[in-house]
């Protein structure tokens, strides 16, 4: 473990400063330290710096000053040899659960391969349909089709496996990872998953019919989304780990399957998942 990659979240002061201080501290024992683009331009470092989609194939190790967001934008990318170590600069994230107290210990520990990883779940997406590439976009949390604010409601068939399930009919529709399952999913009312479970999620987001549930199935069959909503001005997005996104219509199909790679997450020796969701959740409050 050589080269270490570093993003922080720009519009975080502390971040940004811990970030420096961290990456001087690396350069002092030795170790060599790659931002990514946008956290070097907001700290003037453009030396040593690559895209963000880019800096975990570049790096031995990845470390995030910031919340969820700053680690999603990055993890995403990682290929599944490169551990990530995602610290917290605000409140609890669910994937940042490194407090800033605890780093410097657990960094020393990481750097001589004394730490814990847990593989996390990764889908590919892909739309299909006239006029559209074959690019595929990586997601660690969730796939999401949403309608726009005016829309009316969007249908949308789905099958599993080549099977059809149903055509479901709402505001949308989650299709999220075990590790996704604690964001937009569960704001829609899905189940909580254990993050290392093989599953995938399917969660209709304000359902026109109530008996439209969701659906928890295994991560191995492939699903697609048809829009059938026909007619015109309605306005659909596909909306990928909350970072990237398109605008949909009636003839595309959005194909979701998972991914070969898995993303190395380094876990807290002093809290576990639970630990989390009591936190995240206040269970047991009040």
């Amino acid at each position: 473990m050589r080269t270490i990659g570093i993003a922080a979240k720009t519009s975080s002061p502390e971040a940004l400063e811990y970030a420096v201080t961290v990456a001087a501290d690396l350069r002092r024992r030795g170790f060599t330290v790659t931002f990514d683009d946008v956290t070097g331009a907001a700290i003037n470092d453009d030396a040593s710096t690559t895209s963000r989609s880019a800096l975990g194939g570049e790096t031995d190790l990845l470390i995030t000053f910031g919340g969820d967001g700053t680690l999603l934008s990055v993890a995403r990318h990682a290929p599944d040899h490169v551990p990530i170590l995602g610290v917290n600069m605000g409140t609890l994230g669910f994937l940042t659960e490194i407090r800033v107290e605890e780093f410097p210990a657990l960094l020393d520990r990481v750097l001589v391969g004394d730490y814990h990883v847990e593989p996390r779940v990764t889908f590919n997406a892909f739309v299909k349909g006239p006029g559209r590439d074959d690019k595929h976009y990586r997601v660690l949390n969730d796939v999401v089709i949403n309608k726009g604010a005016l829309a009316r409601i969007v249908s949308m068939r789905v099958s599993v496996a080549g099977l059809f399930v149903s055509t479901f009919r709402g505001d949308g529709l989650v299709i999220c990872t075990p590790t996704g399952s604690t964001a937009y999913n569960l704001s829609a009312g899905g189940p909580i998953v254990y993050p290392t479970m093989n599953a995938v999620v399917i969660t209709p987001i304000c359902p026109h019919m109530l008996t439209n549930r969701p659906l928890v199935l295994p991560d191995e069959l492939d699903i697609e989304i048809g829009i059938v909503t026909p007619g015109e001005g309605h306005e659909i997005f596909l909306t990928l780990d909350g970072q990237e996104g398109m605008s949909l219509t009636e003839k595309d199909t959005v194909c979701v399957r998972r991914a070969a790679e898995s993303v190395l997450l380094i876990q807290s020796p002093e809290k576990n998942y639970f630990d989390i969701l009591r936190t995240k959740l206040k269970w047991g409050e009040g």
